[in-house]
């Protein structure tokens, strides 16, 4: 007998979450699951903090380390955090510079749930002495939808 979380999840096309998922090989081999916005007929701000992010610089293969802040207002869809989880993991091995690994991520998110507003926030660890933040937004948020600063604060004050 399938117990109802599996039931639930089934439903919703859910493949990851409830089960072991291996990480991905690499990004491109990442699939972002998105599940029904419960709310559909009501803006609101969710966030996704993923503050331990790795890649690869993509010359010297050296590990780039980066605190990413997404915030999004879902449309008809919300990302399912288990397969964020796994593509975001899905990067350790994989070589990028920080403004393509960043865009690469809105690209992707935009893609899987089409959300009414999204805006990643990278920041990234210093490489020789300077640090690369990169940030998105697809355009100004919705009306009346509060919308906290990211809460990290600007290199030099990160990690001392």
């Amino acid at each position: 007998m399938t117990d109802t979380k599996d039931s639930n999840t089934e439903n919703q096309g859910l493949t990851q979450l409830g089960r072991p998922t291996a990480i991905p090989a690499s990004p491109e081999d990442a699939v972002l699951e998105t599940f029904a916005n419960p709310n559909e007929g009501l803006d609101y701000l969710v966030r996704l903090a993923c503050p331990e992010f790795t890649c690869l610089c993509p010359i010297t293969g050296q590990p780039d380390f980066a605190h990413f802040v997404i915030d999004y207002v879902p449309h008809k869809a919300c990302i399912e955090s288990k397969s964020l989880k796994l593509f975001m993991a899905s990067w350790r091995n994989t070589g990028a510079f920080h403004e393509a690994t960043t865009l690469t991520i809105a690209t992707r998110l935009t893609a899987a749930m089409a959300p009414k507003w999204l805006r990643i926030s990278g920041f990234w660890n210093p490489r020789g002495g300077i640090p690369i933040d990169v940030f998105y937004q697809s355009g100004p948020p919705p009306e009346g939808v509060h919308v906290p600063d990211p809460g990290v604060a600007p290199s030099g004050g990160r990690g001392q």
